[in-house]
């Protein structure tokens, strides 16, 4: 090859090398750190949970209170997952789509509770006990996440979570 010609084709598969390493600058700067991605999966872990428990409450429950509570639970978390879906998708992280095992033992330890006792386990342990977990770990992420988006989550879904605590301890003190 000539000169000329060797210089034509290196000066294309360099501005094509450079391209594609613009492309690939632009998918990674959709990425995350791997603790960020792990924050995200453990948010929607916590909604899935919490739909989860929801949807056994409205079953198991015949207390207006309990039923209402746990309405709430599945259209807030419901909300909260589609917002987590969305920045998940955008940062290319893979999210659950049920329960973790701890969350899975939960829910069978919920379905195996008698009816007369489900009422104040639900509000105890998926209300209470699991909501004041979620809201430390979102204060928590709030002040260590490096993603913008992710951390901007966080904060956005920390006072929804804040005021379930508050519902569900009012709830456990109603049905004892």
């Amino acid at each position: 090859m000539k000169p000329a010609k060797l210089f034509i084709a290196l000066s294309i598969a360099a501005s094509l090398a450079t391209g594609v390493h613009a492309q690939t600058s632009t998918n990674a700067a959709a990425t995350i750190s791997k603790d960020d991605a792990a924050r995200l999966v453990g948010i929607a872990q916590a909604n899935i949970a919490e739909i989860e428990a929801g949807k056994m409450a409205l079953q198991k429950s015949s207390n207006p209170d309990v039923k209402a509570f746990a309405k709430m639970m599945i259209d807030d978390h419901t909300k909260g997952l589609e917002e987590t879906k969305k920045v998940a998708a955008a940062k290319n992280v893979t999210l659950p789509s049920e329960p973790d095992m701890a969350h899975q033992k939960l829910a069978a330890e919920l379905k195996a509770v008698p009816a007369d006792k489900f009422d104040l386990a639900y509000a105890k342990r998926a209300g209470v006990a699991d909501h004041l977990n979620v809201h430390a770990s979102l204060k928590k992420d709030i002040s260590m996440l490096k993603d913008a988006d992710v951390k901007a989550l966080a904060t956005k879904l920390e006072p929804t979570v804040a005021h379930h605590v508050e519902m569900a301890k009012k709830l456990a003190t109603a049905v004892k």
